[in-house]
């Protein structure tokens, strides 16, 4: 059966009300009717006691008969051996006790019970009987007993009345918890509505919402939560934002970067089909489209690179490595690019030192900070250098570019970003992807890297490879 949420909580609230009231209207009636007996029988032990403890004649007793028959309160006085001294009764009745009262008597017990009678006119009513045993004052011999009686049927007419009043105030007190549970259950209800309805914007992408709270009960923490759930989906939905305008960023770039030299090598073989080419023009044409070519095949391997990375398809086999032999390689390698820059790559004294990482992923992440440097910084410097000790090898890139604001910095391990997108050097191959394949790279070889940047005086770059205690190569820090 389906229930809406403003009625389970109204039943729930009203039921709860209802089931204490009526355990506390029980709770009374039962309590007022033992307290009533209880104190109809603290008053006739009380009439006992002072009856058993003067010693009085048939007169003395007759006159305090009187006095308690306005109360219908009658008393019996009785020997040790159970026989009746007082009142006087007719021949044919005789008023006498259970043996195994009169044995508790005899042990100095007193106790009350409760019974039924008729009255003069036949009809049953409930009394009160209280036995109390009285001794010689000299002796201290069992003397007898005294025996009080007091009607008890008043208190069910009392008892009557106080149910009465009592379901009154039942009825008036159903009425305002019907009233109060309706209150509670529509503002509970108006708080988880408006939890639903903050919910239903945020799923239509809305998520300039905010929820007052005041972090009372479990509702408010819940929308406490929910605030910090919408800003985190805010995060996430600007971050994917961001991303995809990187990622049309890059199609765009990567669109360009392969048409020009498809485009290029197409001419070309258009030309050599229909022998428009000089022969004399032939080998510059064939080396022309071998240039473009590696320009597609570098842009492929990158995408390739940073995939194969991201899903740990990549095997590290690392080993110490001179750094000496491997920057000297570097720069050979580097060196027409360097040339064609209009920049100059310094790399100071390094001989002795190594760094423990896998050869083909170092080179490829130093020659990607190094393009980097290079497209950056135009009639600079790139420097590169580096300091051991016994604990790590740490190798800094610099450059004396345009340096980074701290927003860019933000962003540049991630992929398809671009810190000026008016500077993209397509002749170094600049795709956005690079700096996110060194983070990655770096972050395999349990290394750190960190970047330092002053806009339009440069950057370095720092790379902390660690040390194990085993490994060789050692020296001090220079």
């Amino acid at each position: 059966m389906k229930l809406p949420y403003f009625y389970q909580q109204f039943l729930g609230f009203l039921a709860v009300i209802i089931i204490l009231m009526t355990v506390t209207v029980i709770s009374l009636v039962i309590f007022g009717r033992n307290s009533a007996f209880q104190s109809i029988e603290n008053r006739l032990f009380q009439y006992a006691e002072s009856i058993s403890d003067e010693n009085m004649d048939n007169e003395d007793l007759m006159t305090i008969q009187k006095v308690l028959m306005d109360q219908e309160v009658s008393f019996f006085v009785f020997d040790e051996r159970g026989s009746l001294l007082y009142p006087t009764l007719p021949a044919h009745i005789e008023a006498r006790v259970v043996p195994d009262h009169e044995d508790r008597l005899r042990s100095g017990e007193e106790f009350a019970l409760r019974t039924e009678q008729e009255d003069m006119l036949g009809n049953p009513r409930e009394i009160v009987l209280v036995h109390r045993p009285y001794f010689d004052n000299e002796t201290e011999d069992y003397d007898g007993f005294v025996t009080v009686s007091a009607p008890i049927s008043h208190i069910d007419q009392q008892m009557a009345d106080l149910k009465a009043n009592l379901f009154n105030a039942f009825l008036i007190s159903t009425i305002l918890a019907v009233v109060m549970s309706f209150i509670f259950a529509r503002y509970q209800v108006n708080r988880i509505n408006r939890l639903r309805k903050a919910a239903h914007l945020v799923a239509e992408g809305e998520y300039s919402i905010k929820l007052d709270h005041k972090e009372r009960d479990e509702i408010d923490y819940l929308s406490r939560d929910f605030n910090r759930m919408i800003d985190a989906l805010k995060q996430s939905r600007e971050e994917v934002n961001r991303q995809e305008e990187r990622r049309k960023t890059f199609m765009q770039d990567a669109a360009h970067e392969m048409r020009t030299p498809l485009t290029t090598v197409n001419g070309i073989l258009e030309g050599l089909e229909h022998d428009v080419i000089p022969e004399s023009q032939k080998l510059r044409s064939i080396k022309l489209m071998r240039k473009e070519t590696r320009r597609l095949i570098r842009l492929v391997n990158e995408n390739m690179d940073y995939e194969n990375i991201r899903s740990n398809r990549i095997v590290l086999n690392k080993q110490s490595i001179p750094l000496d032999e491997l920057l000297e390689e570097i720069q050979e390698q580097m060196k027409d690019i360097v040339t064609a820059s209009t920049n100059t790559l310094v790399i100071e004294q390094v001989k002795g030192k190594s760094v423990l990482a896998d050869y083909d992923r170092i080179k490829q992440i130093l020659v990607n900070l190094i393009k980097n440097a290079i497209q950056f910084t135009e009639n600079g410097t790139i420097k590169v250098y580096a300091s051991q000790n016994e604990a790590e090898t740490q190798i800094c890139i610099e450059d004396t570019g345009i340096g980074m604001t701290d927003e860019e910095l933000r962003f540049i391990w991630d992929r398809y970003y671009k810190a000026d997108n008016s500077r993209v050097n397509t002749k170094y191959g600049e795709s956005g992807l690079g700096l996110a394949i060194v983070k990655q790279l770096v972050d395999l070889h349990d290394a750190e890297i960190t970047v330092e940047s002053i806009p339009n005086e440069g950057t370095r770059f720092t790379l902390v490879f660690p040390i194990p205690d085993s490994s060789p190569d050692v020296g001090k820090m220079n």
